[in-house]
This record gives C-alpha cells, structure tokens and sequence, in this order.
C-alpha cells in the first residue's frame, strides 16, 4: 500500500461537526484529533490510504491566507478526488444520510464518480477511476 505524500488541509468553523460528519456520512476515519476548549487544533482523517488534515478556522496566520466557502459565495477552488472501489454503494449510503449531492453518480468514458458538498461547503468528488493503477503511465 502507498501512503499519500498530498494531504488536503481544510478549515472549518464548526470543525468537531465536520469531523463526526465526515466520518458518517463519507466514510472517514479518525486518526487523530487534538481539541481543546471546543477548538480543533490539529486533526487527521484517513479514507483507505489517503488523509486530510482539519483545523478549526479561526484567526491565525494560515487562516489569513484562505477562505471558506462560506466566505466566497460557496465557491471552492479545490476539491479532493477520493477513489471509492464500491462506489455505489458509498454513493447510496452518502445519499441515505443526506450528503447534498451536487452531480450525481454518473458512468463516463473514464469511469463513474459523483460529487456532493459538505455542511459547510466544501466539494467532495469520489469515483471508481484510479489513476494508480493506470498502466499506459510508467
């Protein structure tokens, strides 16, 4: 199994609900998480091998240099692809437990995927490509 060497950083406002959101809804895995007095310093979630990280948006340097979605008119400028091997059924279970799907599942030349946004959002696209095991790329 390869690890991840890009890892997603996302900011939230209410980043404990994220958290628990994430993880019943899409699918994550705590890994770590490091909060005190209701503010998420520093967390890890896992999602097969790849990660993100989260942290709670608040006034610190980094924070300076982004924005949430809430911020821009719920526009994202990125947005992780997660590559799912039993896309239709996380698609179901996403749908069942009230993700906002955006664009849904749909079959393309180059596989199916769909794409929904988080409570706070943030876009999240999954599919069945995985551009790992593409054998033209050596």
């Amino acid at each position: 199994m390869k690890d991840s060497n890009i890892i997603p950083a996302i900011r939230y406002k209410d980043c404990q609900s994220a958290i628990q959101w994430l993880c019943d809804v899409l699918g994550f895995k705590k890994y770590v998480v490091y909060e005190s007095e209701g503010i998420v310093h520093h967390a890890e979630l896992t999602f097969g091998n790849g990660m993100i990280m989260l942290g709670t948006y608040r006034d610190l340097p980094y924070d300076g240099l982004i924005r949430i979605p809430e911020d821009i008119n719920n526009v994202n400028t990125q947005s992780p692809y997660i590559f799912v091997e039993d896309l239709n059924t996380h698609y179901q279970k996403a749908k069942e437990k009230g993700a906002d799907i955006l664009l849904p599942l749909k079959k393309e030349d180059h596989g199916a995927g769909y794409t929904c946004r988080d409570p706070e959002g943030n876009l999240w696209s999954f599919g069945d490509f995985n551009p790992w095991a593409n054998p033209d790329v050596s």
